[in-house]
């Protein structure tokens, strides 16, 4: 991941959605759509491998332990 995107995954992390998104489109020059899908797959990629950094719901229905 390049330099400019090094405060993503904080962005992630915390739910700043517009906002890494934003920070995905000023860095790549992409269009809205090219960067929500890389805000989506970098926040798939941060549920698998940092779940515990996640504080927020993920919106689904959790299975009892």
């Amino acid at each position: 991941m390049s330099d400019e995107l090094a405060g993503l995954d904080d962005l992630v992390i915390q739910g700043q959605t517009i906002r890494g998104i934003k920070l995905i489109k000023d860095t790549f020059e992409c269009t809205l759509h090219e960067a929500l899908d890389f805000y989506v797959d970098r926040h798939r990629k941060l549920r698998q491998t940092r779940p515990d950094d996640f504080t927020e719901s993920t919106g689904r229905a959790s299975t009892p332990d």
